[in-house]
Parts: C-alpha cells; structure tokens; sequence
C-alpha cells in the first residue's frame, strides 16, 4: 500500500482546504520570526543591508527551487518526498527527523523570547521560576492547538500572519515618527553597511534561518487543494510581504532605539515602549495601543510555533507512515486526522530540554542564542540536500510534469542550486563557529556541535529501526 493510500485509510478526511491566499498567511507565519528580528537589527543598520542582499542571492533562488519541487511533487510531507525521491527512504527519513527536532530545540528558544517580553511590558519582578513555568506551559498549548483539526489551526496560522504585519507595521511608523521628532537613533554610514565580525556575522547567520521555510507549506501538500497552480504564486506573493515587512520593522527599531540599550530578548518591545510614550505622548490611549501591539506580539510568538509544528510534524508523521522511521511518528488522530504523537513527543522532548538549559545556563540571550544555534544546525542541515535534489530528480525522473521550472534551462537550474547550497552551508559553519559574547566556547562548541552529531546518530538509528510493510523484503 502507498503512503497515499495509508495517509487516506488513517484520517477521516482527505479534504483539501488550503487555496492560495491560507498558503499565503501560512508562510507569511512561519518565515516572519518576531523573535529574532531584534537579533538582526542589533547588528545595526548592516543587518538590513546583509538582509536585501542575501534576499537575492538565496531566498529568490531557494524559492525558485521549492517552487518547482512542490508543483512537480505535491504529496503530504514535502522536504522528506523530495528528499526520498532522490536519495531513498532512509536519507529522506534522517533529514524528516532533522527537520522535527529542530523544533523541540527552537520552541522553548521562542517562548524564552516571550516570557522576556511580558516581562519588559507587564511583569517586570518576574522571576526565572515562573519564567520557566511559561515556557513549558506555552510547549503544551502548541500541542493541545496543533492536533485540532487543520480547518481550526489554519485559523491561528492566519491570524498569526496578520498579527505579525500589525507588529512590523507598528514598529516602522512609530520609530519613523520618533526619528522624525527627536533624530534618529542610530545614524546610519557608509561603514555600517558591510558585515564585520561578532554579531555582524551572527546576523548573517540568524538572516540564512529566517530566510528557511518555503517548503513547510508542502509538508500539508495533501490539504491544498491546487498546489501544482498555487505553490509558485504563494512563494512570489509570501515573498515580496516577508522580506518587505521585515526591513521596514527593523527600520523603525534602529530609528528609535540605540543599538547599545538592544537585547535580542525584548528588542521589540524595548523599542515600542520608548517610541509609543515620546511619539505617542503619556496617557491610557498611548498605554493602551502599546498594550495591544505587546499581545499582537506575544500571540505572533505563539503563533509562529504552531505554525512550524504543524508543518514539521505533518512531514515526520507521513515518514511514519512510509515506514522510513518508526511507526509512532505514523500515528494519525482518529477524530481530528492530525500527527498526535508526534505533536506530543516534541513537547515531551522540549519540555526537558527546557529544564536542562534553565538549569545549565545563567543569562536569558546565552539560553536564547545557544538552544537557537543548536536548533538551526539541525534545522538547516536538510537543506543541503534538498537544493541538489532538484538536480538529481531532473535526472531520475524527466517525464514527471513540472507545471514549474526555475528558468534559465539547465544553467538557470544549476546556478539556483549552487547559490542556495553555498549560503546554506555558510550558516550552518557561522552558527557552529560564532560564539555569543559572554558564552564558552567549549560549552558552546560541546552544546550545538555535539548536539548536531547526537542528533545525527539518533536519526541514522531511528531510520534503522524502520519496519518493512506486509510483504516487503526486509532492508539488508
């Protein structure tokens, strides 16, 4: 039986609900990340220029291998269907584990993000205890929400996407505004614009993550009801609204707040609350409305992770399902036709980590900065396979139907590939070779890279566990 047919006898219906414009918001919700815009506008006004430079040369070119790879291949699971079809089902298997855990090492890295926020706008006394107890408590809402039937998610996923423009929004008309009453507040030169060393290079790096994600959205390829038409559009209309967004928020964050009073924690907050009260003046309106863009952001966190949980553990769960791992990835909510387990044992699984990093480190930004890299090591390992794959299928398989291509021919193909695969790798060496200010490099060192290597082991040994089908000669 094919993994279509088994993803069809498992779940009550196969109704494919997403047109263009969910598709849209949902990538709009995965790939905007609130929590580490703060971290490339620290980098001061060379952030935004690394960040337009390198919309060019990897995010467009990455976008145009997806969208070729998700119209031609349109199943449930996305990456891991790409992957399989080049390499097999074991690679395919390894980079879908690569690809799920990352989450349980980048969610309790997010909601480190949020307890700091609440803390900058609303609780300033909080202590790491209840900090802690946020996070944990924020993993479990993620999956309570996250097995819902997708009808049901898809509506937080688009709110999210609408809750992050609003934030973006208020950030670059509130600093443009205290920029144009008091002076900017970090003026901007010509020597500011070329990345140097320390977090000139880590914003690169954290840019090369964000700019990451095109593909989640095929990973529900099963629920989207044209995604041989409608993949392409979403990728150039998702495109232009990330990347223009996002230079505008950081904007108005470098507009109002001096890069040396920036934490990567509650850069964003820090920034609103200093431009709302002088833009904005003192009084319960002004409080209000930064009230209110505080939750907008505070939900736009939650929203981020259920977001990218829904994609991750709906590409693990058809590896399930495909017998490339084992079969508790497969399993599939009788009720709500969602990956339980696999939702549930990524929180079990962040839910420790959590502990252990709150136990183990001292300072909010070393937790945030080093659960990040670790998880955008795994997160980002994939890809370099995936970006070839588009060669190695051209190959294997012309006669499929490619409604889409990436154009220029063969060069057209080969160059995307090779710009993609260079920055790709390019953030997986920073991420394991920038060490945050304050942080041991051993500790560091033995953290993300250690944890990359027992990542990679616990995926070569799931993939080995694999169980063949009735009748299927075992793997040897």
């Amino acid at each position: 039986m094919s993994t279509d047919a088994r993803l069809a006898a498992v779940q009550p219906s196969r109704s494919r609900i997403l047109g263009l414009a969910p598709m849209v918001l949902f990538s709009v919700s995965a790939m905007i990340t609130l929590d580490s815009v703060a971290t490339v506008a620290a980098s001061g006004w060379r952030g935004i220029a690394v960040f337009t430079v390198l919309a060019v040369v990897f995010y467009a070119p990455y976008g145009l291998i997806t969208a070729e790879l998700g119209s031609a291949w349109p199943q449930e699971g996305g990456m891991y269907v790409w992957i399989r079809e080049a390499y097999g089902e074991r690679v395919g298997g390894v980079c879908a584990w690569f690809y799920w855990v990352n989450l349980a090492y980048w969610a309790p890295a997010v909601f480190v993000i949020f307890a700091g926020t609440v803390r900058t706008a609303f609780w300033p006394s909080m202590s790491r205890t209840w900090e802690e107890l946020i996070v944990i408590g924020l993993l479990w809402l993620v999956v309570a929400v996250g097995i819902l039937p997708l009808r049901l998610t898809t509506w937080v996923n688009n709110a999210s996407a609408a809750a992050k423009m609003a934030v973006l929004a208020a950030a670059a008309i509130v600093g443009i505004a205290y920029a144009a009453q008091h002076g900017i507040a970090n003026p901007l030169s010509a020597t500011q614009l070329w990345p140097g060393t320390g977090i000139g290079l880590a914003a690169v790096a954290v840019i090369l993550s964000n700019f990451c994600g095109w593909e989640v959205m095929s990973s529900l390829g099963g629920s989207i009801k044209d995604p041989r038409r409608d993949i392409p559009r979403m990728i150039l209309i998702a495109g232009i609204a990330i990347v223009g967004t996002q230079i505008l928020g950081m904007t108005g964050i470098l507009a109002a707040l001096p890069l040396e009073d920036l934490s990567i924690v509650s850069g964003i907050a820090d920034a609103m609350d200093l431009s709302f009260g002088l833009v904005l003046g003192s009084g319960a309106a002004t409080t209000a409305a930064y009230d209110v863009v505080i939750v907008l952001l505070l939900f736009s966190f939650v929203g981020t992770m259920i977001t990218w949980s829904t994609g991750a553990n709906h590409s693990i769960n058809v590896t399930g399902l495909d017998r490339s791992a084992p079969r508790v990835f497969g399993h599939i909510n009788r009720r709500f036709g969602t990956p339980d387990y696999a939702f549930v044992l990524m929180a079990a699984l962040a839910t420790v980590l959590t502990a252990l990093n709150y136990a183990l480190f001292g300072g909010n930004e070393q937790i945030f900065w080093t659960i990040f890299s670790l998880s955008s090591v795994a997160f980002m390992a994939p890809y370099t396979l995936m970006f070839p794959a588009l060669l190695v299928l051209r190959r294997r398989f012309p006669d499929v139907a490619r409604p889409y291509r990436v154009p220029g021919g063969r060069l057209g193909a080969w160059l995307a590939v090779v710009l993609a695969e260079t920055f790709v790798t390019l953030g997986l060496v920073l991420f394991l070779t920038v060490i945050p200010t304050g942080q041991s490099r051993v500790t560091y060192t033995a953290i993300v890279a250690g944890g990359g290597v027992v990542t990679l082991l616990v995926g070569i040994w799931l993939s080995r566990r694999r169980r063949p089908a009735v009748g299927e000669a075992p793997d040897r």
